[in-house]
């Protein structure tokens, strides 16, 4: 920043353009504007995944419990679709954090130092937003969006299925009597219930096994964290995080 020529209005400096504060204040706030809406737009497309499986689980679940014919593979098939609909949510929270990030990098450093005189935003947050800018890189590991969206939305959706799955095999077309009897109404075409009941245990096991070991990695901007966390999210370098 320095003075402009006569002395009294501050200018932005910018190759051989010469922006008073008032144009890059203008510019800067339509960016930020721009940026909230980013993420506001990713945030409804988590929401619109997450009623995509809630919708296809209810149908699934309404259909087999609804006549003792209906097969209880329909279950056992929503189950991967709802796998599926879990990847594409992590992928769109990684874009979503991505302008999440920007977003906080503009309200912890520009309008928040700007309600708390003397302005002291912190060091290179300027230069970590142009960086974002010029090389646009996700926040998030997909590991981190599968096991935070595992665990916040689809873990319940899971067991609802295996408990609706297993509830079906249990009560219809009569109460089981026998664990043998059980195992045995498992099967699905050529496939005996030992290797059904095997994996889906298998799969459950992987889901779960996912949710819980990515629960140490936080590196989301989007999140709600304590000030530390904070810091370190949105300043790695000067807080000493990667």
């Amino acid at each position: 920043m320095t003075q402009s020529q006569t002395g009294r209005e501050p200018i932005w400096k910018f190759r051989d353009l010469d922006l008073k504060t008032s144009e890059f204040n203008t510019a800067f706030v339509h960016f930020y504007r721009a940026e909230i809406q980013r993420s506001n737009v990713w945030r409804q497309r988590l929401d619109a995944t997450t009623n995509w499986a809630i919708i296809t689980a209810g149908a699934a679940i309404s259909f087999s419990l609804s006549a003792s014919d209906h097969h209880h593979g329909v279950i056992i098939i929503n189950l991967f679709l709802i796998a599926l609909f879990l990847f594409i949510e992590a992928r769109r929270d990684r874009y979503y954090e991505l302008w999440a990030y920007r977003a906080r990098l503009m309200e912890c450093n520009y309008f928040a130092a700007m309600l708390v005189p003397p302005h002291e935003p912190s060091p290179q947050w300027a230069e970590r937003l142009a960086d974002s800018l010029r090389h646009p890189q996700f926040p998030i590991s997909l590991w981190e969006a599968l096991g935070r969206r595992f665990r916040r939305n689809y873990s319940w959706i899971f067991l609802t299925l295996i408990a609706s799955w297993i509830l079906k095999n249990i009560t219809q077309p009569t109460a089981v009597t026998t664990w043998e009897e059980f195992i045995a109404r498992g099967a699905i075409g050529p496939l005996s219930g030992e290797i059904v009941i095997g994996v889906v245990a298998l799969f459950m096991s992987l889901l779960f096994g996912v949710g819980l070991l990515t629960i140490p990695l936080r590196h989301s901007a989007g999140e709600v964290f304590d000030r530390s966390r904070l810091d370190q999210i949105i300043n790695p370098r000067i807080s000493g995080g990667d």
